[in-house]
């Protein structure tokens, strides 16, 4: 807040950040989410996510158990047929040990990002996301968040939106609390990522 005055009075107005309440869910059961929500509604893939559950029979789903579950009943749950596929990588990258979760959350930033995305159907986005909400790294900065970009087009009262060179710039003060920046600006917007994502 010292060093930013303006996001430091947004910080204000909002009050406490609540990014720790989304950190409980099991990592897994969060991937497994964030490939179900893509490019849907809240209520839909909120309802296609308890289908698959429902299937695997157990949740958090087990990964075995999922990759068990034939492509044509995950369909049949509402994925589509590259959702089901991606599904499946996932899981298979998990029971194989290849994608080893406690790893993940040991890692520096980059290189859990790095092979969070080795999982077909999670790219860079969606691996901060992860990062920032259940993770709870402190300083990512989702270059390619155009909702943020938004937020801070319109709390600094710029003509248009920054660049991801720009806001890079502009948000080395909060370092090295970034993701918490990011939150408020969410916020600000009453735009924060769904807790699926």
């Amino acid at each position: 807040m010292r060093c930013d005055p303006v996001l430091g009075a947004l910080v204000r107005r909002i009050g406490p950040c609540h990014l720790a309440r989304r950190a409980e869910r099991d990592l897994f059961q969060v991937l497994l989410g964030t490939i179900v929500s893509q490019q849907l509604s809240a209520k839909a893939s909120d309802t296609i996510y308890k289908r698959v559950v429902a299937l695997v029979g157990g949740d958090p789903p087990d990964p075995a158990a999922l990759l068990a579950v034939p492509v044509g009943r995950l369909r049949e749950a509402g994925l589509s047929g590259r959702k089901a596929e991606y599904v499946h990588d996932l899981a298979a990258r998990v029971t194989s040990g290849s994608l080893a979760l406690e790893h993940v959350q040991d890692v520096p930033d980059e290189e859990a990002i790095a092979t969070l995305t080795t999982v077909r159907g999670i790219g860079r986005w969606s691996a901060e996301m992860v990062l920032i909400f259940r993770l709870l790294r402190p300083d990512v900065l989702p270059l390619d968040d155009v909702g943020l970009l938004n937020a801070a087009k319109k709390l600094y009262r710029l003509r248009t939106r920054p660049t991801p060179a720009k806001f890079t710039r502009m948000a080395e003060p909060w370092r090295p609390w970034r993701s918490v920046a990011c939150w408020y600006l969410w916020a600000a917007l009453d735009n924060a990522p769904a807790e699926s994502e």
